[in-house]
C-alpha cells in the first residue's frame, strides 16, 4: 500500500461533510477525520509509521505546554463527540464512537496527574526511544534521509526538555525507586559512541549506498549524519548524562511502591483501569492472582512427575541450571529463535482463515539497553510506510536465555501473538485512527499469552522442558497480578516481590531482577496480560458451549482479531454479537 498524503486525507474529510452523509453520521467522520488529522500533526512519528510523509522532518514535541494543549484539543473533541447522539449511527460508528469516547477520557484523567513528568524508567525512557527512530522508518529517497537528518537535528532541543522536566518532576516528588535505577546510566551513556558510525543514530547510512542516490549525495549525506552525531547529539547526551548524575540520581526514592508519589493511590488506581480495561480493584486483582498461582503451580508439578523429577523444583532447577539448556553465543541464539519462529509460521494456517501480508524479521536488541531489558519484545512494522514487523531478541546475559523458553517467548512476540494481531490489524477496513493510534493493553497483551497457549495446539511444546517453559511463562504473568499489586498496593519489598517470583516461576536470576524492576517502575501496565489472556479462553469457552459442532476455531480467531485492538468488555460484546450471527450460519 502507498503512502497516502495528508491532502488526500484533508479531501476525504471534504467528502465525508458532503450533504451526501446525513448527520449525525456526517458529523461523527468529520470529527474522526479531524481527530486523525490532529494526532498526525502532534505526532510526526506516528504520521511517519502510518505512512503520511507530511511531517517527516519533524518530531514529536516533549514539553509540559504541548501535553496540555494536546489535553485541551481532546477536550474540545470530546465536547463534540458528545453532542452526537451514538444510537443515531450505524453499528460499526457506535463502536468507533465508544472506542474514541475511551480514548479521550483517559487521555484527559491522565494528564492531570503529576506523574506524567517522569519520562523515563526500566521498560522505556525517552534518551532510548530518541535513538531508535531511525529502525522505524523508511529509508528509500534523497528526501527520506533528508527528512531524517532534520528529524534528528531536533532531538538536542527534546533532550534538553527531557531534562528539564526531569529535574521539576523531581523537585515535587515525582522519581523511580532506586532499587530500579542501578544501571539506569548506561543505558544514557551507550548510546554516546566516539565514533558516529557506531551510533544507533548513524543506523540508516550504516548500509550499502541505496541505488537512487549518486556517490558524492551518499558521501554528503553520512558527513551532514557524523557532524550532527559528533557535534548536536552526542554532547545533549553527555548534559542530559550530566544532569542525571548531579541532580535526579540522588533523588530517587525508597519506597517501591507508586502510592508513596503524590496522588499515588489515585494514580494506581487510573493506570489498573487504563491498562486492564476493567474495573477490577487492586485487592481483586491479588485474589485473581493467588489463585491462577495455585493452578498453575499444580499442573506444573504434573509435567515435573511425568519427566521423572521428584518435584516441580528440582526439574526447575535443573531448567535453570544444567549447561545443556543454554547456548553461548548470540548467533546460536538468533538460529534457535529463527527455526522456531518459521516453524510456527508453517502451522498458522490451521489457526486462522485471515493472515497477514505483512513479514517480520528477526534481530538482536539495541546493545545499550539490553543488559536490563526483558527477555525479548515486538517491534511494529507498517504496510502503509513498507516496513517489515520485527521480533526483537535480547542476545545478553546468554546464561540466563534458556532454550526451552523460545517456543513460548516466540508465539508471543511473533506469530500468531504481537505481529499477527497487529499486523492483521494494520489491514481491516477501519478509520485509521484505530489501525495505527489504538492500543488497548489488555488486548494486545492478554492475546500474545493467549497465543503462548495456542503453541499447546500446535504441538511446539513437544519435550517436558518446553511444556514446563510454557506454564513458567504463564506463572510469570499470574505472578505479576500478585507482585503488582502486592508493591503498589500491600506494601510489598522488592525483595518480598523477587522471592515470591523465585519460588513460583521458572524464570532465571536475571530475569526476575529486570521483571520486578519493570514492575516497580511502570505500575499497573503488567496486569493486563493474564486478565487479557483469561478473557480470550472465557469468551472461547463460551463460543464452543454455544455453537457445538459448528464452533470453527479459524472463524473465531478471526471474529478475535476482526475488530482491531478493542477493551474487554467491548470484546465480549463482539464475540456475543458473532456467536448469535454464526448460529445462523448455513
Amino acid at each position: 500500500m502507498r503512502k497516502l498524503p495528508l491532502a488526500l486525507i484533508g479531501a476525504a474529510t471534504i467528502a465525508l461533510a458532503s450533504p451526501a452523509i446525513a448527520a449525525p453520521a456526517g458529523d461523527f467522520h468529520q470529527l474522526m477525520n479531524d481527530y486523525w488529522a490532529a494526532m498526525l500533526k502532534e505526532s510526526p512519528l506516528l504520521a511517519t509509521s502510518a505512512g503520511v510523509d507530511t511531517y517527516d522532518s519533524q518530531l514529536d514535541e516533549l514539553s509540559l505546554e504541548a501535553m496540555d494543549r494536546r489535553t485541551a484539543q481532546a477536550q474540545a473533541f470530546l465536547n463534540r463527540l458528545n453532542a452526537i447522539p451514538v444510537t443515531s449511527l450505524p453499528e460499526a460508528d457506535q463502536a468507533n464512537y465508544t472506542i474514541l469516547k475511551r480514548s479521550l477520557q483517559e487521555a484527559i484523567e491522565y494528564n492531570r496527574f503529576g506523574a506524567r513528568q517522569m519520562l523515563y524508567g526500566t521498560l522505556g525512557s525517552y534518551h532510548d526511544y530518541y535513538a531508535g527512530i531511525g529502525e522505524t522508518q523508511p529509508f528509500r529517497t534523497k528526501a527520506d534521509y533528508e527528512n531524517y537528518l532534520s528529524r534528528i537535528a531536533l532531538v538536542p532541543d527534546r533532550m534538553r526538555n527531557y531534562g528539564e522536566i526531569s529535574v521539576k518532576a523531581a523537585s515535587e516528588g515525582y522519581v523511580q525507586p532506586c532499587v530500579t535505577l542501578t544501571g539506569f546510566p548506561a543505558t544514557i551513556s551507550g548510546n554516546i559512541s566516539a565514533d558516529p558510525a557506531k551510533s544507533r543514530f548513524y543506523a540508516p547510512f550504516a548500509g550499502t549506498k541505496p541505488a537512487a542516490l549518486s556517490q558524492a549525495e551518499w558521501d554528503a549525506l553520512k558527513g551532514r549524519a557524523t557532524a550532527l552525531i559528533r557535534d548536536k547529539i552526542n554532547p545533549s547526551y553527555q548534559a542530559f548524562a550530566q544532569l542525571y548524575d548531579t541532580q535526579l540520581a540522588s533523588k530517587c526514592r525508597q519506597d517501591v511502591a507508586v502510592s508513596a508519589l503524590p496522588q499515588g493511590k489515585e494514580y494506581y488506581s487510573y493506570l489498573i483501569r487504563n491498562y486492564t480495561t476493567t474495573d477490577m480493584t487492586a485487592e481483586q486483582i491479588h485474589a485473581l492472582g493467588l489463585s491462577e498461582v495455585a493452578r498453575i503451580r499444580a499442573e506444573m508439578g504434573q509435567v515435573a512427575a511425568k519427566a521423572g523429577f521428584a518435584s516441580r523444583e528440582a526439574m526447575i532447577a535443573d531448567m535453570r541450571t544444567n549447561p545443556k539448556w543454554y547456548v553461548t553465543t548470540p548467533e546460536e541464539l538468533l538460529e534457535a529463535t529463527s527455526l522456531q519462529a518459521k516453524t510456527i509460521d508453517g502451522k498458522m494456517p490451521s489457526l486462522f482463515n485471515r493472515l497477514p501480508r505483512l513479514p517480520y524479521g528477526i534481530r538482536p536488541m539495541a546493545a545499550a539497553t539490553a543488559p536490563g531489558d526483558t527477555t525479548a519484545r515486538y517491534q511494529a512494522g507498517s504496510p502503509d510506510a513498507g516496513l517489515a514487523g520485527f521480533y526483537l531478541v535480547n542476545t545478553t546475559k546468554l546464561d540466563q536465555r534458556p532454550l526451552w523458553e523460545i517456543p513460548a517467548l516466540t508465539v508471543h512476540e511473533a506469530v500468531p501473538g504481537h505481529h499477527m494481531q497487529i499486523a492483521t490489524q494494520q489491514e481491516l477496513e477501519m478509520p485509521a485512527w484505530r489501525k495505527y493510534g489504538t492500543f488497548f493493553t489488555a488486548f494486545v497483551e492478554g492475546w500474545g499469552l493467549y497465543s503462548e497457549r495456542l503453541g499447546i495446539e500446535m504441538g511446539i511444546y513437544d519435550t517436558p522442558q518446553k511444556d514446563m517453559g510454557r506454564l513458567g511463562y504463564e506463572m510469570w504473568r499470574a505472578s505479576r497480578l500478585v507482585v503488582d499489586t502486592g508493591l503498589h498496593s500491600k506494601g510489598w519489598t522488592k525483595d518480598q516481590a523477587v522471592a515470591f517470583m523465585k519460588d513460583n516461576t521458572t524464570l532465571t536470576d536475571a530475569n526476575i531482577d529486570a521483571e520486578v524492576n519493570r514492575y516497580i517502575s511502570t505500575p499497573g501496565q503488567a496486569l493486563a496480560y493474564k486478565l487479557g489472556e483469561l478473557k480470550i479462553r472465557e469468551l472461547r469457552a463460551r463460543s464452543e458451549k454455544a455453537l457445538g459442532a459448528k464452533f470453527d476455531l479459524r472463524r473465531f480467531h478471526d471474529a478475535v482479531l476482526g475488530q482491531g485492538a478493542v477493551p474487554l468488555d467491548a470484546l465480549e460484546a463482539q464475540i456475543d454479537a458473532w456467536i448469535i450471527a454464526e448460529r445462523s450460519r448455513t
